[in-house]
């Protein structure tokens, strides 16, 4: 048996504490918003996990120290934008060689800098691992079977995650590649926000299909540019993220850019989704991250334009048909 603390009370936080007491773990549940912990003690219940009873011996707590003192595991499950304060507030409490496993998903757009980075940068003492993969907590919370990856510097360090999460319901693989898990894992909502808005427009599947396809090549011209490797980003934690945040409505990414192809602002989106939309946060970053890589990203350039310059995404979705001519994969050979 693991003690385990899942730092943050969000839907994915709870679907994976849920899942680790049901592995036989000690966990604690941490969040910095006192309501939430309110309502967790009260109701055993996340809002947004209907039907999902957390069990009596779950600990909650808004207390920094009793979250990460003498604890096997810390999770790290903060939205985006909130990781680097966090992971500062609660440094001087988590002790050398702790393990760290963020399973949140972004770049920090000030520093284009990863979310493990901003761990690593604001807790040196600690060892940060990252889990990433299609995994919607709507269904890991129900029990359905899910297959994820989780990325570690050792070896060692990802096999005792993977021991401690899986379980015939939860498949769990190990990878060395950290920075390919992590900048699938980001832009992909940005491309999933691409996807909801032509749904929103009413494209169909064919359009959809289409921007599954180029998006995973504008992702895969990146991360490789940047050092991640094509296997990673052919993988669960890439194309198989970007599968299931473009095609589900568990998906608040496509949620949103369905009613942004409506004629929502993001703002407005946002607020009605009522949860945090990353690929707001991540469609800036990933266009400077094209920008300093000299790597062209035509949808995420697009999602862009519509949602920070008000171009109409209608018009975007014509101007990626009406590009330049060009083949579809340039290391292709011609006989003639």
């Amino acid at each position: 048996m693991a003690k385990v603390s899942i730092l943050g009370a969000g839907s994915w936080g709870i679907a994976l504490a849920y899942l680790l007491h049901t592995n036989g773990h000690e966990v604690t549940v941490w969040s910095a918003l006192e309501k939430e912990i309110d309502m967790l003690q009260s109701h055993h219940e996340h809002a947004m996990l209907k039907g999902v009873l957390l069990p009596e011996d779950m600990v909650f707590t808004t207390d920094d120290e009793e979250a990460v003192k003498d604890k096997d595991l810390l999770v790290f499950s903060v939205a985006s934008a909130y990781t680097r304060t966090t992971a500062h507030k609660l440094s001087p409490y988590i002790a050398k060689d702790q393990l760290i496993l963020n399973v949140a998903k972004g770049i920090e757009e000030s520093t284009l800098m990863t979310l493990s980075d901003i761990i690593e940068q604001e807790i040196p003492q600690a060892k940060v691992a990252v889990m990433s993969g299609p995994s919607h907590a709507e269904e890991v919370g129900r029990g359905l079977p899910t297959s994820i990856v989780v990325g570690a510097h050792a070896k060692k360090d990802a096999e005792y995650i993977q021991t401690v999460f899986m379980n015939e319901r939860f498949r769990v693989y190990i990878s060395p590649d950290i920075l390919g898990m992590e900048i699938g894992g980001s832009l992909k909502n940005v491309v999933a926000l691409a996807a909801g808005i032509a749904d929103g427009l009413g494209y169909g599947d064919n359009a959809k299909a289409a921007l599954i396809t180029r998006g995973i090549a504008e992702i895969s011209r990146l991360g490789i540019k940047m050092g991640a490797r094509y296997e990673t980003l052919n993988g669960l934690s890439g194309i198989g993220d970007l599968i299931v945040t473009c095609a589900s409505m568990h998906s608040r990414n496509r949620r949103a850019g369905i009613l942004i192809g409506q004629g929502k602002t993001y703002e407005e989106a946002m607020a009605e989704v009522q949860m945090v939309v990353e690929g707001v946060y991540s469609a800036k970053a990933a266009m400077a991250l094209s920008r300093k890589y000299e790597v062209s990203l035509p949808i995420i350039e697009q999602v862009n334009l519509v949602l920070f310059e008000g171009k109409k995404a209608s018009e975007g979705v014509r101007d990626l048909m009406l590009r330049d001519k060009k083949v579809e994969d340039s290391n292709l050979p011609w006989e003639n």
